[in-house]
């Protein structure tokens, strides 16, 4: 399979990119190729004026149980990851748009890290989950002990990692790890109507900088915080999306919020 036949992207009527793992004979298990091209598609989507959101979702019956050992050839303490001249693992985090997580099979390792960084994560009923590193003699990968305590908490978090137990969808959202379980039939629609909500009624603007405060403030002192916020605030009472919320609220129409430059 060709390189740019390993993620899929379409960009659908309404604003909404959607991007699918593409290894439905391997359940979509995760290769440095797909990571490459899954990174490569999120900076295309972020750049194109038209997309407003974007929905990930796993061809077939898997979302991706994590990193194809099969197709590693040599010694695997000599991969790149992480390396200097690749993109880091966290690049979906700097995307100005919001990622939905349509995971609609299990997922694991290195998979279920890359859904962390997306913004919201919808997951099919009975849809099996686990991290699994203690259990293959490997250390807390992809950031991970960084993304996990600050979503579900330190407690559950290292429940989660070091017993590599395996957990269902519905448990999983009363963690907090996933935001929606929904029967599979309904799964990717309810996650495009999602994106669609956000990308039709929602400033991109107002979207990107939520994303990026959100994210910032993780490492924030509460002060800090409160400074950084006060200059956003007196900067957006007067951009244009601000004038045109009030007027289209004021006039009780659809906003028609311009794109991101």
């Amino acid at each position: 399979m060709a390189d740019d036949e390993v993620v899929l992207y379409e960009v659908r009527d309404g604003g909404v990119a959607l991007l699918t793992l593409n290894r439905p004979e391997r359940l979509n298990a995760w290769t440095l190729e797909m990571e490459d091209r899954y990174f490569e598609l999120l900076r295309q989507a972020d750049a194109d004026p038209a997309v407003r959101a974007v929905v990930v979702t796993g061809s077939g019956k898997g979302f991706s149980p994590g990193a194809d050992l099969g197709a590693f050839e040599g010694d695997l303490a000599d991969l790149e990851f992480g390396q200097l001249h690749r993109p880091p693992t966290t690049l979906p985090l700097s995307v100005r748009k919001p990622i939905i997580g349509a995971i609609n099979g299990a997922v694991a390792g290195v998979s279920l890290v890359q859904a962390l960084q997306m913004d919201l994560r919808f997951a099919a009923e009975g849809v099996k989950m686990t991290f699994a590193f203690s259990q293959r003699g490997l250390v807390g990968e992809y950031s991970v002990t960084w993304l996990l305590p600050r979503l579900i908490g330190t407690s559950r978090a290292l429940d989660l990692l070091l017993s590599s137990r395996v957990v269902t969808a519905e448990e999983a959202l009363e963690l907090g790890l996933v935001n929606r379980v929904l029967p599979a039939d309904q799964l990717l629609d309810e996650a495009l109507a999602y994106a669609g909500e956000l990308a039709s009624k929602c400033s991109p603007a107002s979207l990107a900088a939520i994303r990026e405060q959100v994210y910032a403030d993780w490492d924030r002192s509460l002060e800090d915080a409160r400074v950084d916020v006060a200059a956003r605030m007196k900067a957006s009472f007067t951009s244009p999306d601000f004038k045109e919320g009030v007027k289209s609220f004021l006039q009780k129409r659809p906003a028609e919020f311009p794109p991101l430059p």
